[in-house]
């Protein structure tokens, strides 16, 4: 997947389609310009005053000191008022910045959780949380004080270009030629900075991703003694991040002392025409005074802008990869007019399917299908247990079942309507699925409940449980529902987890049950406990099991075989056994294993 837009948009383009995105970011921006143009202008009040008190407060031989405080008294005025309106300014741009950053990060971990699977397999996790964090954090850093430099800066530029060539429009020009080169620098700088900083966020995002996966299969590198080689692959995505912070760094280094040098040029430069012109031109010596003033006004923004150019490039660089995961389709698509479920029971039909995961990607050297025309019908209320070797494509048909992939060929329809025109929130509100690892946060059992059913209370919680008849296992444990599972759920085993997840399922009171069982093995009451749950949990309703243990396919209305993505057995569990086929071998096999662990 391309997290990231095409870099050949410059920065102004992207950051406009930053505030399409999120508009509060210029919400009373006329307004909060109007304050900063307001408060920088009355700043160059003092110039003009300090020409004044040199023409006209210092005369030969005496000072006006009443003269001289009168215009102390409006310089002093002018600065409150300045003082005042840059501050309102400052306020509404920080509070505008905080909404329109939250309204962005809202949609980005949104839009996240909606993009499809192969979306979230091929990018990794670290990299996507870069994108919330990270590079959000750009922004704010940006908003928070580049933002504001921006405005207050450009309106300065402006309103000081405005009074210096009213003042004098012969040392306006020779101010603007002579810093005008600097437009040509910064421009060039700032081409490469675009690049630095992108390299940069890229290696960021690469560094995120490898710790996370670090921490992730912490307990696996500990078994196999590998932790120095993850520690080695860490130390790689390191350096490489260090070389891009530091390129990145060392250019924008370069924009602060050229800021410098034209400022230095430009004021010798009006000095010295200012000294030809002379009083014989109409130049007074306060005007050329006061224009000196005007002068380093108009460079301290240039100054400035040298220090934002590295900000903002660093933030339209985080911005380009956030506007990157908004722009990646959702999947799989919703139709603009979703067709309703039917009430009651719902029927799967798998309509001559054939799949791909390449194709799915558009990778055309990853096309070869692992279904190959499935056709298949479910009736409803039905249980159907998916059996087969590794690789034969039981957990495929789950997913499509689930819509969590789209067929290459074919279409699976649910309850007669076929699942692309069905709006994805009806589809998970009537199918619930449980994977092969129940995914359990580090809270409590009751927690790990209440987010597939907030409005459940605990005495619904306990129903649920007495309902699969898992309330003795409930009693079990320490603090029951108040029981904390750990890390992922690491302190329950494999198939307590399980236990969690089915009743969390029954919980959302689906019409239809996709189930991927564990295939760790569990011990022989948490299995009585896994089929009574699993039995109760099935009964009325349509289930498709992916079956690991074939004590569940023999319990199972009907067993479907698969064997290199096609159906090559279909039947229940005693015609299959008395047909002497694949299925009687993989049950006999599977017999023996569990006879001879027992043995064991």
């Amino acid at each position: 997947m391309s997290m990231d837009t095409d870099q050949r948009f410059p920065s102004a383009r992207i950051i406009g389609r930053g505030v399409t995105v999120a508009p509060a970011l210029k919400s009373g921006i006329g307004l909060t310009f109007l304050l900063a143009l307001f408060g920088t202008g009355a700043r160059l009040v003092i110039p003009i005053l300090i020409q004044q008190s040199i023409d006209h407060g210092l005369q030969p031989g005496r000072v006006d000191v009443s003269y001289i405080i009168r215009l102390c008294g409006v310089g002093s005025v002018c600065v409150v008022l300045s003082s005042f309106c840059l501050r309102e300014a400052t306020k509404r741009l920080g509070t505008r910045a905080e909404h329109g950053l939250f309204s962005l990060r809202s949609q980005l971990f949104d839009h996240i959780h909606r993009l499809s699977l192969e979306e979230h397999n091929n990018e990794k996790r670290g990299a996507l949380v870069s994108r919330v964090t990270s590079d959000i954090e750009t922004l704010t850093q940006f908003f928070s004080w580049g933002g504001l430099g921006l405005l207050l800066d450009g309106s300065q530029m402006f309103a000081v270009a405005a009074v210096m060539l009213a003042y004098d429009w012969r040392l306006a020009l020779v101010a603007f030629v002579t810093s005008a080169p600097l437009i040509f620098v910064l421009r060039y700088v700032q081409s490469r900075l675009v690049s630095a900083h992108n390299l940069s966020r890229e290696r960021n995002a690469d560094f995120l991703g490898t710790v996370s996966e670090l921490m992730a299969g912490a307990e696996t590198l500990r078994a196999y003694g590998a932790e120095q080689t993850m520690i080695d692959t860490v130390a790689l995505s390191m350096r490489n991040r260090r070389k891009s912070n530091v390129r990145a760094g060392v250019i924008g280094a370069f924009l602060f002392p050229s800021g410098e040098v034209f400022a230095v040029f430009t004021v010798m430069a009006v000095v010295g025409t200012g000294l030809l012109i002379g009083p014989a031109g109409g130049l007074t010596s306060g005007a050329l005074v006061g224009f000196v003033f005007l002068t380093y006004r108009f460079l301290e923004p240039i100054a400035e802008f040298t220090e934002i150019i590295d900000q903002v490039q660093s933030a339209v660089a985080g911005l380009r990869r956030v506007l990157g995961v908004l722009d990646t389709p959702i999947g799989p698509p919703q139709s603009e007019h979703p067709r309703p479920l039917p009430q009651g029971k719902l029927s799967v039909d798998i309509q001559e399917v054939s799949f791909a995961y390449g194709a799915r990607l558009g990778e055309d050297d990853d096309d070869t299908p692992v279904l190959h025309d499935i056709s298949l019908h479910i009736a409803a209320g039905q249980h159907v247990a998916l059996v087969g070797p590794s690789g034969s494509g039981k957990t495929t048909i789950a997913r499509l079942i689930a819509r969590l992939t789209d067929p290459t060929i074919g279409r699976v329809q649910i309850g007669g309507i076929t699942l692309t025109d069905v709006s994805n929130d009806e589809l998970r509100r009537r199918l619930i699925v449980v994977p092969q690892e129940p995914f359990l946060f580090a809270n409590t059992i009751a927690y790990n409940l209440a987010f597939a059913e907030p409005h459940a209370t605990p005495q619904d919680m306990n129903a649920a449980f007495d309902e699969l008849g898992l309330s003795d296992w409930l009693e079990s444990l320490p603090n029951g529902l108040d029981t904390h599972v750990g890390q992922r759920g690491s302190s329950l085993s494999a198939g307590e987890r399980q236990l969690v997840a089915l009743v969390r399922a029954s919980m959302v009171k689906p019409d239809v049950l996709v189930l991927d069982e564990a295939t760790s093995s569990v011990d022989s009451l948490t299995e009585v406990r896994i089929s009574r749950a699993l039995e109760r949990l099935a009964l009325g309703r349509t289930t498709i099991s992916i079956a690991h243990r074939l004590s569940t396919a023999s319990r199972a209305d009907r067993v479907v075989m698969l064997e290199n993505g096609r159906i090559v057995e279909d039947g229940s569990h005693g015609v299959l056994l008395g047909a002497r086929g694949k299925y009687a071998a993989l049950y006999e096999a599977w017999l023996n294993s569990t006879s001879g662990s027992t043995n064991a």
